[in-house]
């Protein structure tokens, strides 16, 4: 049985692959970037969590991160499209349907990488925050 923290982190996968880039969990950057771009979760770090007794329940604020990248002659607008996409899926759910207390989203902090005989990537980390609450810390 997969632990609260997976379960949620698969939510989140499963919420970003309903999008049109094509969503990977984990994965190394391919060679060739989709059409509509990639995007790709990584777990990241659930931090130090806050205590509370009576009864005993670790609060997370788990810092996962979604490296969004596009490559195309209109970088820009496509960025902007993707990165509005993220933000409108996860607005529209922000408690992954009862699964976690809240999800923030970070703003975005592109950046551009040439590629040698190809159009350039336009790329970013976004920075999600997963508030959730367990049990136990490794269950």
């Amino acid at each position: 049985m997969p632990t609260h923290r997976e379960t949620i982190l698969t939510a989140l996968h499963t919420l970003l692959q309903q999008l049109p880039a094509t969503a990977l969990r984990g994965d190394v950057l391919p060679e060739r970037v989709p059409a509509a771009g990639l995007l790709i979760l990584r777990d990241g770090e659930p931090g130090e969590p806050e205590v509370t007794l009576s009864p005993l329940r670790y609060h997370y604020q788990h810092r996962a991160e979604i490296e969004a990248v596009v490559q195309s002659s209109d970088r820009d607008a496509a960025f902007d499209v993707l990165t509005a996409s993220i933000g409108a899926a996860i607005a529209a759910d922000r408690t992954l349907g009862g699964l976690c207390d809240w999800i923030e989203v970070e703003a975005p902090r592109p950046i551009d990488l040439p590629v040698e005989g190809a159009a350039a990537l336009k790329a970013a980390v976004i920075a999600v925050v997963l508030h959730y609450t367990t049990a136990d810390p490794l269950g």
